[in-house]
C-alpha cells in the first residue's frame, strides 16, 4: 500500500504536496518522507501526528524530522519554519501556509469522566514513561507549546495577505472533529481536539476579517466540513488504516483557496 500511495501522489500535476500527519511511527516516518522525496520534484509541506511519534519521543522524533529537511531538499516541516508565502506568480504573493502538529490537549470535553484512552500513553515515551497522573497535565503542556508557535507564526504574517492556509494533524475546534457525521462528544474532545490551537487561530482570524483562514486537519479518521466564522473553514480529511490515499486538492487561485475531495 505504501508504494501505491507513493506513486499516487508521484503522479498529480501540482506546485506542492501537503501532508498532515500519521503516515508511519517514529521508526520509520522520516524514512518514508525521504523515499517521497525521491519521487517528486514538487516540495512536501508537512505536519506529524500523534502515531508518528510511536515507539520514541516528541522530542527525538521532531529533531530527526528536522534533520531530515535539511538534508532533503523537498522536505518542509511546518512545525519548525514560520509562514510561507505561496508566491509562484505575483497574484499569489499575499497568501501564505503556516502549520503546527497540534495535540489532543484535554482542553475541550470530560477528561477525567472519560473512558477513552489512547495507545499514544503506551506508545509514546513522554506519556509512558510517567505516572498517569502526570499526563492531563502533559496534555495541555502540548498543547500550549502548539498554540503558542502557531500564534507568534500568524503574528509575524503581513497585514495585506489575504488567505492563509493552516495545516495541522488534530482538529482544533470540536466542530471540526467529525465521526460517521457528526462531531465529537465529551468522551473522545479530550483526545481529539487541540482547543488552545483553536482559540489562537480564532482570535487571529477575528482580528484580520479581510483575510481568510482555511484550516486543514485529520486525526479523526473522518471528513467533514464547517464554517466558524465568515472568513474561517476548516476541511476535516479522512483516512483508513493501511490505506493512505490522497484525501484532496487544494486550489489556490487570486479568488480564493477552495478544496476539493
Amino acid at each position: 500500500m505504501r508504494e501505491q500511495w507513493f506513486r499516487q501522489i508521484s503522479q498529480q500535476q501540482c506546485d506542492g504536496i501537503l501532508i498532515g500527519g500519521d503516515i508511519a511511527e517514529s521508526t520509520n516516518v522520516v524514512g518514508y518522507l525521504q523515499q517521497l522525496a525521491k519521487r517528486t520534484d514538487a516540495p512536501i509541506y508537512f505536519v506529524l501526528g500523534n502515531h508518528d511519534f510511536y515507539g520514541s519521543s516528541i522530542g527525538d522524533t521532531c529533531r530527526h524530522a528536522i534533520r531530515a529537511c535539511r538534508e532533503t531538499r523537498q522536505l518542509h516541516y511546518l512545525t519548525d519554519l514560520s509562514a510561507i508565502s505561496l508566491c509562484g506568480s505575483s497574484e499569489l504573493r499575499r497568501v501564505y501556509l503556516v502549520g503546527e502538529d497540534g495535540w489532543g490537549d484535554a482542553s475541550e470535553g470530560d477528561y477525567h469522566g472519560s473512558y477513552v484512552r489512547l495507545n499514544d500513553f503506551q506508545q509514546i515515551l513522554d506519556f509512558s514513561q510517567h505516572d498517569q497522573s502526570e499526563w492531563e497535565l502533559r496534555l495541555q503542556q502540548l498543547g500550549r507549546i502548539c498554540a503558542d508557535r502557531l500564534w507568534a507564526k500568524l503574528c509575524e504574517i503581513p497585514p495585506d495577505a489575504t488567505q492563509v492556509l493552516v495545516l495541522t494533524h488534530v482538529p482544533p475546534f470540536r466542530e471540526a472533529c467529525w465521526y460517521e457525521g457528526r462531531t465529537t462528544d465529551d468522551n473522545w474532545a479530550p483526545f481529539f481536539v487541540c482547543g488552545q490551537v483553536g482559540q489562537a487561530i480564532r482570535q487571529i482570524s477575528q482580528s484580520r476579517p479581510d483575510c481568510q483562514f482555511t484550516v486543514l486537519c485529520g486525526h479523526t479518521h473522518h471528513a467533514g466540513v464547517v464554517r466558524l466564522e465568515p472568513n474561517l473553514t476548516i476541511h476535516t480529511g479522512s483516512a483508513t488504516y493501511g490505506e493512505p490515499q490522497v484525501t484532496g486538492t487544494v486550489l489556490i487561485t487570486t479568488r480564493g483557496v477552495s478544496v476539493q475531495r
